[in-house]
């Protein structure tokens, strides 16, 4: 039974993870034979987005906070991930993964990534183990990494972006996934196309499934 480590980025498309993403990945790590665990960096925010007007909040709130919604309560700090203990990571997308993870939304390819992010990155590559990444999250590991083949769907600018950063892009379509067997690193694009969220369940679905193999 492997042991999967899933990262949030809050709660929310618009400031943090995406519900629908990270609900399915971990629907269908369970329903792969495998288990989970939520990791979420202890951080305040970027901003908060009120999603129904679109408006931003004059208020705070901590994505590690914002993340236990997801997880039902059942979540740990980032900064104790050790990749020794699990068997694969996976990046869930909405707009958290490029405000809170890393400031990719902001600042392009000239973004940060917050310290314990690429720690957990690095570590869980150097140990030869797979991570997937949906929607916009591949554009993380762009950064961290700059070797990589991965895809966020079609959007032309951000996969300028992250050739830019020295990666390979796949242009790909509902479901579809790039595999780079030689960094196991899969990607799939679910809601950077305009998506349903049975489309959703199928690229969360085929993810969880190439990286499992990956193991």
């Amino acid at each position: 039974m492997a042991k999967i480590a899933v990262l949030l980025s809050g709660c929310g498309v618009f400031d943090g993870a995406e519900i629908h993403e990270a609900v399915l990945t971990m629907l269908a790590i369970q329903r792969a034979g495998s288990t989970y665990q939520c990791f979420a960096p202890d951080m305040d925010q970027y901003h908060v987005i009120n999603h129904m007007t679109g408006d931003e909040m004059d208020e705070k709130r901590n994505v590690m906070v914002e993340a236990s919604r997801i997880a039902r309560g059942d979540i740990k700090a980032l900064s104790d991930y050790k990749a020794a203990d699990y068997d694969a990571l996976i990046l869930p997308g909405g707009f958290g993964a490029a405000k809170n993870l890393s400031t990719f939304a902001i600042d392009g390819p000239n973004c940060t990534v917050n310290a314990d992010v690429e720690a957990a990155l690095k570590t869980t590559r150097s140990a030869g183990k797979p991570i997937g990444a949906l929607c916009i999250s591949p554009a993380v590991l762009a950064k961290v990494f700059g070797d990589v083949n991965v895809t966020i769907g079609q959007d032309e600018g951000v996969a300028g972006a992250i050739e830019t950063l020295g990666c390979t892009h796949t242009c790909t379509d509902h479901g579809d996934i790039i595999i780079d067997a030689a960094a196991k690193v899969v990607t799939t694009p679910c809601y950077m196309l305009d998506a349903n969220i049975a489309q959703i369940a199928d690229g969360a679905e085929a993810c969880v499934k190439e990286v499992l193999n990956l193991i």
